[in-house]
């Protein structure tokens, strides 16, 4: 075995929460060694559209936005319903602003204020993401400013445990890719790994109704620092939420559909030309209702969307390249694509249209439609649902440490990521709104950033 390594802190797993809780733990007089068990960082978060909600920011009031924490506290309750961090809720609103002015002013972070639609869950514009509205960005902007003040990334080197000195936390084992095991002794630890949707095992037990859906997001979330976590006598909380995806348009390559399509007007039907639901209920929660209608699914839309989002989502023209969105100049050319009967697809868009255009109520109780009415020509992908990120997971106090559920803490550990309990409900995919999962990542990478950096809490 090679020579032990001493840091203040070591960081397991290298996606935006372990990213800032490296600049924020530096930033505070701490050394730090970040490693990640596969060979590129990012995980979710590189896969995500990168927004963090944010509630009362400059951008916002510059934009002419009235926002404060308040009403994006209750703003995310509605969309989840009680839950059993709704305390971590009211610290990471709270949090916001602050967060997001730091990453753009402190460090260069490329984050600016969406303002040309609202997203899932949210009553006022609050989400700030790259200008490509893609998480690549966010994750190389955090790189770049965490290789600026000289922190120390491993990649390829997978933390297989944690090490512990009585009833505290001192370290981790290492076993990397190539290169003999070592340990890193460490004053605090922070688990900032993904969450367990890539670990069947875990989500039978916590989520079995997802746990054979098809799993798109980083292969990376096995859940072992959650069992790590859970074994030193971690609390668990909200463990069966989740976040899902309801337009997966290529499960092989995991690339999606931008929700922007639905945003903007797209319905989608199901293989007999039908609607099943209310798509303005979001990605998530409308990816429970498709997965009770089967696993395949179509979006229609039309060219006016398509230029909207190649416009503003570059990802998106991807989509378009490989034939994953299918151009078709009337109702029986998109029946062909889709094989269905061209009269009930015919029938569902002119049921649709009415409703757009505010002539009848729509029978689902939709009554956003972006642009309005679908117009000929009309575009279409193919799309299946699946599960994204799990939202549950260990319970962390005001500093990001881990608690048991008497509330004491653990001492030096720490947790944010895929790895700590989210905000978005109890249970199922319903309660997640647009930015729940970066909210929590971010906003504890940063609080167990600056407290593990601190004596009193190491």
């Amino acid at each position: 075995m090679s020579e032990d390594v001493s840091v203040d802190v070591v960081i397991v797993g290298a996606g935006a929460c372990g990213l800032v809780a490296a600049l924020a733990a530096v930033e505070n007089g701490a050394t730090v060694l970040l490693l990640e068990k596969l060979e590129d960082v990012g995980g979710n978060s590189r896969l995500s559209t990168g927004s963090i909600p944010a509630a009362g920011s400059r951008f916002q009031v510059a934009a002419g936005i009235d926002d404060n924490p308040a009403l994006m506290v209750a703003d995310l309750l509605e969309a989840s319903g009680p839950h059993e961090a709704e305390d971590l809720l009211t610290n990471m609103a709270e949090l916001s602003v602050e967060l997001v002015h730091w990453l753009v002013d402190t460090h260069g972070v490329d984050l600016q204020l969406i303002t040309d639609y609202k997203h899932v869950g949210h009553s006022v514009a609050r989400l700030h993401a790259p200008g490509d509205r893609d998480g690549k960005f966010l994750v190389d902007d955090l790189v770049a400013a965490c290789e600026k003040v000289g922190v120390t990334i491993r990649t390829s080197h997978p933390v297989v445990g944690v090490i512990t000195e009585g009833d505290a936390v001192v370290g981790v084992q290492v076993e990397p890719v190539s290169g003999e095991p070592y340990r890193v002794l460490a004053k605090s630890v922070i688990l900032a790994a993904n969450g367990y949707g890539n670990n069947k095992a875990l989500l039978k037990r916590w989520m079995p109704e997802i746990a054979d859906a098809q799993y798109f997001g980083a292969p990376g979330s096995t859940g072992e620092a959650v069992a790590w976590a859970e074994d030193l006598g971690a609390a668990m909380i909200n463990v069966s939420a989740y976040q899902g995806y309801a337009a997966i348009a290529n499960p092989e390559l995991g690339l999606l559909l931008s929700w922007t399509t639905v945003e903007m007007g797209a319905v989608i039907v199901s293989p007999a030309g039908l609607r099943v639901g209310d798509e303005s209920r979001g990605y998530s929660g409308f990816a429970s209702i498709l997965l009770e209608h089967g696993d395949t699914a179509y979006a229609v839309f039309d060219t006016t969307i398509c230029d909207y989002v190649l416009e503003n989502e570059p990802r998106f023209v991807r989509l378009f390249n490989d034939g994953l969105i299918i151009e078709a100049s009337d109702v029986q050319q998109l029946a062909e694509f889709i094989g269905c009967d061209s009269a009930t697809l015919g029938d569902t868009l002119v049921t649709v249209a009415r409703a757009a255009s505010g002539e009848t109520a729509d029978e689902f109780g939709r009554t956003n439609f972006g642009f309005g009415p679908l117009k000929a020509p009309y575009c279409v992908a193919k799309v299946t649902p699946g599960l994204f990120h799990t939202q549950g997971g260990v319970q962390v106090d005001a500093h990001a440490r881990v608690i048991r559920p008497d509330g004491s803490p653990i001492a030096g550990l720490f947790a944010g990521g895929g790895v700590a309990a989210g905000v978005s409900g109890i249970s199922g995919a319903e309660g997640y709104a647009s930015g729940n999962g970066l909210l929590t990542a971010v906003g504890l990478g940063y609080l167990a950033g600056v407290a593990s950096a601190q004596k009193s809490f190491a």
